[in-house]
């Protein structure tokens, strides 16, 4: 009878399990020496073999030859099991049976001793979907089960499970199966089989398995119907609905030739391809020139292309074409780059001519702008950043001098104006440095404000030794306590001695 390869090619022993080694030695170990726990929780991914092993346990559990690490599979046992008729294996799946009525009836049956095996074994399937009120009526038989009851739970989700069952059993955790595992198996089948392949096309099914056993021998069995008994790379991409590689690696050439219309062709081609998929794609062939150690790519063009793409594959948006586009610009922009190696090497072949003096080692210069100052260099970037800031800034302050990486202003700011300033000095600071140096700073002095008036009044008079005369004839001695008599009348007028009737 025809059987789906899933089913035709599930293992019987733990020896035959694909990769799961720390699962299956744990439970062969525990079957030889015979130190068996009453309840046992696997969980993983689906396809990774979690119902295949709570199976193989539970033969080995009842086998006439055992317990021992792997089940004869031949005795009656054995043979029962194996044809899904023993009736002291029950297996339930959670998923349809995940009802209080349903967990009572499974009770009941514990009560029960096993009719024909050493042991009686439920294995509860999909276990997180049971209700509540089922998983707690469950927890007293879990936790002290009758000494002939096994319980083998399996779930794709542990989370979703309470605190109280994970606690009443032996967690076995089955980790996502490598793809050269898979492909080796796949392998293994098609010659059993006797159909022709291609290797690379294997390596795109499971690719596409996720890490799932099932789903990538479900994905063969249609590419055998597809491909019609030779499986080639170039079906399996069709039936798939994969980019070429070849394809793949054209466009990765033209990226490295900076080749900018040869790019933008195949963006245009690209369109007809989800984002997700071209980025997987490409993610692929780089990661396996990587390990194949292919001069396609430097150290350096590898470290960036990767964080690129990785980049893009966080910033799928609803438009593909846009997210590709950005990914390719990025990708161009990475190439023109130099490394540091590079950089120092190109730096020390650039020898000075003959008869030429090396520069001293002098502390960088501020850049050269013209016949500007310092000042007005400074000012032409604040007006760039915040026009209002840079008009206060001009109306407040005034040049010094710029000297030692010191630039000297003078400031008459007061009232908005000094608050504005205040509260700008940074983006100041920021903008002078950017310009000029790390180490560059500004030396704020106060402004004196003179009183026009009078110093027109003085450049007027004529003399101006008679009218320091009589400046010097109206001054008096400064008194401190006399000062402060002024200015307390000042204040609080002249003071007045209050007259008393009492004696």
């Amino acid at each position: 009878m025809l059987q789906a390869l899933a089913i035709k090619y599930r293992p019987k022993t733990f020896d035959a399990l694909i990769g799961q080694k720390a699962v299956s030695v744990s439970l062969k170990f525990a079957l030889s020496a015979k130190r068996l726990a009453h309840a046992y929780l696997f969980s993983g991914l689906r396809g990774s073999g979690k119902t295949s092993s709570a199976r193989i346990f539970s033969r080995a559990l009842v086998c006439d030859e055992g317990p021992g690490e792997n089940p004869c599979g031949i005795c009656k046992q054995c043979l029962a099991a194996l044809e899904g008729k023993h009736i002291d294996i029950i297996e339930m799946d959670a998923a349809s049976n995940r009802g209080l009525e349903d967990i009572q009836g499974l009770i009941e049956q514990t009560k029960y001793a096993p009719a024909m095996a050493r042991f009686k074994i439920f294995i509860i399937d999909e276990v997180h979907m049971l209700t509540t009120q089922a998983a707690n009526a469950l927890l007293k038989t879990l936790e002290e089960p009758p000494s002939y009851v096994k319980f083998i739970l399996a779930t794709t989700d542990p989370l979703k499970l309470p605190a109280t069952v994970l606690s009443r059993t032996q967690h076995f955790r089955f980790k996502q199966i490598g793809q050269n595992e898979i492909l080796k198996h796949l392998k293994f089948i098609l010659e059993q089989e006797e159909i022709a392949f291609e290797e690379d096309a294997l390596k795109f099914i499971a690719r596409s398995g996720n890490g799932s056993l099932r789903d990538t021998l479900t994905l063969l069995d249609q590419a055998i119907i597809f491909s019609q008994n030779h499986i080639t790379t170039a079906k399996i991409i069709d039936m798939l609905g994969f980019l070429d590689p070849q394809k793949i690696k054209e466009f990765y050439a033209a990226i490295l030739r900076k080749d900018r219309e040869r790019v933008f062709e195949f963006l245009e081609e690209l369109q007809d391809y989800e984002a997700s998929g071209v980025i997987d794609a490409m993610l692929f062939h780089l990661k396996e020139s990587f390990f194949a150690k292919s001069a396609e790519f430097s150290t350096l063009i590898y470290e960036r292309f990767f964080r690129i793409l990785a980049r893009a594959k966080n910033f799928i948006c609803d438009d593909d074409g846009f997210t590709l586009c950005v990914m390719a610009f990025m990708m161009m922009e990475a190439t023109h780059l130099k490394g540091i190696d590079a950089q120092i090497l190109e730096l020390q072949n650039q020898d000075p001519s003959p008869g030429e003096n090396p520069a001293p080692n002098l502390p960088p210069s501020p850049p050269a702008k013209g016949d500007k100052n310092a000042y007005e260099i400074l000012l032409e970037s604040i007006y760039d950043r915040d026009y209002e800031l840079g008009e206060c800034f001009k109306e407040s302050t005034r040049f010094i001098g710029f000297e030692n990486n010191v630039l000297s202003i003078s400031s008459s700011a007061h009232g908005q104006n000094r608050a504005l300033l205040n509260k700008g000095f940074g983006l100041i600071q920021e903008l002078l440095r950017a310009q000029f140096d790390a180490r560059t700073r500004i030396e704020v002095r106060k402004e004196i404000a003179i009183d026009e008036g009078k110093l027109q009044s003085i450049r007027q008079d004529k003399d101006i030794s008679a009218h320091f005369e009589r400046l010097k004839k109206d001054a008096k001695k400064a008194n401190p306590e006399d000062e402060t008599k002024d200015a307390l009348r000042h204040c609080f007028g002249e003071p007045q001695v209050e007259k008393s009737d009492k004696i």
